[in-house]
């Protein structure tokens, strides 16, 4: 076995303080030795938990949690490290079954056994726990983990996946799961540990009705408060009498079973009052007051620990039966209504992009920021492939968004669970690198929450996507579902009840976490969460419908938004122009040691200049002009001159016929007779150019041995078209001309033209000048490209265009919307 997972459990010997979250701890590691590497750096060792990491020790968690029985307050650490990794599959699914199976062989009580697996779906095969290869043309990455008859916990990413399709992959992975919990019990049958069910301790069973009793008409009363945080006040004022009741003060119970229970306690509380005279009957004297004796009721005292754990039960209680009773939820919603939906988008003048979504009471200020390769996430994996993204999206939950105040840090395991949700939602709908050369960045800020603040940073990035130009595919949206499982108990009919955009108290009270984001034909991300022993497929089906239908009404809600997305490059987005050049060019571009590339950036002042090695340029600029210069650098470094191009460079005359045009930023230059430079005779070059002058030329030969000849002449107009086949002596590139090239100041050797952007120039003549040329003109045919030489390759001038059109078949792009 070439994959190895090594997973320890561990239990305090004594309790915790009983709270209502179960101390457990998972800590996950892949270890670099796993895969024959060391880890970079100068300390040569695992150090801080890597984001993916944390994701897997969520994953671990979330399945596990629900199994743990209530009462149990003994501090459990779960251990999982990567000793030995194949690069084969990904050890995350493992991890999860590891744990299961350790957790089931330990002393914890718990009855069931879990386990983890991986779907893909490549064509229309399922594939369970596929390779990292096979994942790479899946569909579909879903980790499902459950017992051998429920389901716990899946979380999952999609091409916009039909729920149909994700309902099989639930199905085809529970039947794998239950296969591994089948051979685990047998295990635990031979090898596990008794279990601690000693250890378990439980509020008294009479606590709930005195809290009932106290309580549950204010509760009822309570829980009608729509709004979250005078709602949340008043269950904690409420909470605060019931304690001082329960704890301070004592209950009088009017029960007579429960009087013997407590006869020490009312024995302290009670003392006889010494004014009092008690007399016996047959001993009155006449005046004397006859007090008869009256038993008094004990006075029920109980911990504070269980007072709170009690109340928080019922007012969980009394919250379900009203969303099944009444039929309406506590902000007076039905089961299946969304929350009123406000966006605004552009509000933050400077960002790139912006956007606002609110949803009831839960806000999320999105915000993209568009840059070159240096701005995208590194990632180091087993895998010892340095891995760069150009998307990534951070999620922040400041306590300020719950009105309270708090630390504020690193990032939470919660927070970057979150994020990722959020970012593998929105993940399909970006364009390929090719068509939006940008590394894109999305935060998302909760300022509000109430429930759901995950999807409202799907919907909140995505319109902050559109509003940076960004073009993505089509818009989504995110939502989270609820449940109450058994409506039974509280008068229902025992069907299922699902809740469509929950709020902070369902999420609490409820069964079920239930996120599921995309748009109306599929679904791009999802992730659920169990609050009880688990679902079954049924209810897993009733709910995707159900958030399908929550998904329409919240995009529609989307195309409302006030301002609308700018859906254009702001201005002050970097440009970047993407250009091709052939590959065995690209040194010409690095130079030495970087040298050359870093040259270039002074020089023309841009950003950045990015290399591939398939001949692919990126260039990274603030303003136009830069940009350009620095594009023109590169040209003249690694243009390929074709016959019938056209270039646009300095006059430079020499003593002899041949004048060479000049590059303006390199030393390479081409030649042009005389007789190329006007359609007439002229007696010397100067007659009709100065020193300096910008003219424009074009290519008309190239020998074999790279040595380039120049026209003027073929860039003007055939003014007498009758006399065109007259034609005077031209001079060719023979060895008299490389003689005269070799006495120019650059005498090594013929260098090859580089291309420039065309830029029109005049040239100078007079009428003196025209006056001394003779009246018959000689104009040369105008040649193409395509019919001297097919087979070279061809410059491509560069061209402007709005973000989001850049494409693949361009070799010369510019990303800008202003250009």
């Amino acid at each position: 076995m070439a994959q190895i997972v090594y997973t320890t459990v561990c239990l305090d010997d004594v309790p915790t303080e009983p709270s209502d979250f179960f101390p457990l701890s998972v800590n996950y590691q892949e270890r670099f030795s796993a895969a024959g590497r060391t880890s970079g750096g100068f300390f040569k060792r695992e150090g801080k938990t890597k984001d993916h990491e944390v994701l897997i020790c969520r994953l671990i968690d979330r399945p596990l949690r629900p199994t743990m029985p209530k009462g149990f307050y003994h501090e459990t650490q779960i251990l999982s490290w990567v000793l030995s990794y194949d690069g084969l599959h990904s050890p995350d699914s493992l991890a999860v079954t590891a744990a299961g199976i350790a957790v089931a062989l330990s002393e914890l009580p718990v009855s069931k056994t879990v386990a983890g697996v991986r779907v893909g779906l490549v064509g229309d095969k399922y594939i369970v726990n596929p390779t990292t290869q096979e994942m790479e043309h899946s569909e579909l990455d879903l980790l499902l983990a459950g017992t051998d008859s429920a389901i716990l916990m899946i979380e999952g990413y999609s091409n916009f996946l039909p729920e149909e399709k994700l309902l099989k992959a639930v199905e085809v992975g529970q039947d794998a799961v239950r296969a591994i919990c089948n051979e685990v019990e047998a295990l635990v049958k031979k090898c596990g540990k008794p279990k601690m069910l000693d250890a378990i301790t439980l509020p008294p069973p009479e606590l709930y009705k005195h809290v009932e009793e106290i309580a549950g008409d204010e509760l009822v009363k309570v829980l009608q408060i729509r709004n979250k945080i005078p709602r949340r006040k008043a269950l904690s004022s409420l909470e605060e009498k019931v304690l001082k009741i329960l704890t301070e003060n004592g209950f009088v119970s009017n029960d007579s079973t429960l009087r013997s229970n407590f006869e020490t306690i009312a024995e302290i509380l009670e003392e006889e009052d010494e004014d009092e005279e008690i007399i016996v009957d047959g001993e009155v004297d006449e005046g004397d007051v006859h007090i008869k004796p009256t038993p008094r009721k004990p006075a029920l005292l109980f911990s504070e620990v269980d007072v709170k754990l009690v109340f928080k039960e019922v007012t969980s209680k009394f919250l379900r039966k009203r969303i099944v009773e009444g039929g309406k939820r506590s902000d007076g919603r039905t089961p299946d209504e969304i929350r009123p939906i406000n966006s605004r988008c552009g509000l933050l003048p400077r960002a790139h992009g912006s956007a606002l979504f609110t949803r009831g009471e839960t806000q999320s200020l999105a915000v993209v920021t568009l840059g070159d390769k240096q701005m995208a996430q590194r990632i180091d994996t087993l895998d010892g492939v340095a891995d760069f993204k150009r998307f990534y999206l951070q999620y922040s939950f400041p306590p300020s968004c719950v009105g309270e105040a708090g630390r504020i840090g690193a990032p939470s395991r919660r927070e970057i669970g979150h994020g990722m949700l959020a970012e593998r939602s929105l993940e399909p709908i970006l364009p390929s690198e090719v068509d939006f050369p940008y590394t894109i960045r999305v935060e998302s800020t909760i300022t509000e929450s109430n429930g759901s603040s995950s999807m409202a940073s799907v919907c909140g990035g995505c319109l902050a996507l559109q509003d940076a130009g960004v073009p993505i595919k089509c818009s989504i949206a995110g939502i989270a579902m609820g449940m109450v499982l058994d409506t039974k108990e509280f008068g229902g009919d025992g069907t299922p009840l699902i809740l469509s955009d929950i709020i902070g108290s369902e999420d609490a009270s409820g069964d079920m976490d239930f996120k599921v984001a995309g748009n109306e034909d599929g679904i791009t991300a999802f992730q659920m969460d169990i609050k009880v022993g688990g679902i079954t497929l049924p209810i897993m089906r009733k709910a995707l419908l159900q958030a399908r239908d929550g998904r329409k009404h919240i995009l529609g809600a989307m195309m409302n938004c006030s301002p609308p997305p700018a859906k254009k490059l702001s201005k002050h987005a970097p440009l970047i122009h993407v250009m091709k050049v052939k590959p065995d060019r690209i040194n010409l571009i690095i130079g030495s040691g970087g040298k050359k590339v870093k040259s270039i950036i002074e020089e023309s002042g841009v950003e950045a200049i990015d290399t591939e090695d398939n001949g692919t340029v990126k260039i990274f600029a603030k303003d136009l002009s830069s940009l350009e210069k620095s594009k023109a650098i590169i040209n003249s470094l690694t243009m390929v001159p074709t016959i019938g191009d056209i270039y646009s460079y300095d006059f430079c005359p020499s003593k002899y016929h041949d004048s060479p045009i000049w590059s303006p930023f390199s030393t390479s230059y081409g030649l042009c007779h005389i007789s190329e430079l006007s359609s007439g005779w002229l007696p010397k070059a100067e007659d009709v150019f100065k020193v300096g002058d910008r003219i424009d030329v074009k290519l008309i030969e190239k020998n074999d041995k790279g040595q380039l000849r120049l026209s003027h002449r073929a860039m003007l107009p055939d003014t007498d078209p009758d006399n065109s086949n007259v034609k005077q002596p031209t001079g060719k590139l023979t060895e008299d001309a490389e003689e005269t090239s070799s006495k120019s100041p650059d005498k090594d050797s013929l260098k090859k033209v580089s291309s420039t952007p065309k830029v029109t120039a005049s040239s100078k003549r007079s009428s003196e000048d025209d006056s001394v040329l003779p009246s018959k003109k000689f104009v040369r045919r105008l040649v193409s490209s395509s019919q001297d030489n097919p087979d070279e390759d061809k410059t491509n001038k560069s061209s402007n265009k709005e973000a989001g059109s850049v494409s693949g078949k361009d070799e010369n792009s510019l990303v800008s919307g202003e250009a």
